[in-house]
């Protein structure tokens, strides 16, 4: 049984960016992302290595794609659904700015 069901972020007109990201990576990139995000569905509360709290509710899926790449899901938790807010391969070692300004404006925008 799912602890924290997972939902996508969806924008007035019905798009899913989070789930558009996922679908754009290879097929063995796709089920790696998914299968973490399976782990924090039926696993929540989930630490590190896999989940990471950045603070203010904002939480990150931790995934390590093929050949050395970095995936990451941010997300929040409302009412006792995990949203999944935004997703991207990281190309540096810290999380980008930008990233974490969209996530967080996403968030607020459920509240």
């Amino acid at each position: 049984m799912k602890r924290l069901p997972a939902f996508f972020y969806a924008f007035p007109s019905g798009r899913e960016s989070v789930r558009g990201c996922i679908k754009s990576l290879d097929r063995a990139d796709r089920k790696i992302v998914g299968e973490d995000i399976k782990d924090v569905e039926f696993s929540w509360p989930i630490g590190m290595p896999l989940c990471r709290p950045f603070g203010n509710g904002l939480w990150e899926v931790r995934s390590n794609l093929a050949g050395g790449r970095i995936a990451r899901v941010l997300f929040c938790v409302r009412s006792g659904q995990m949203i999944l807010l935004h997703a991207f391969v990281k190309k540096t070692q810290r999380t980008p700015a930008a990233d974490l300004v969209l996530a967080i404006k996403r968030m607020k925008e459920l509240a």
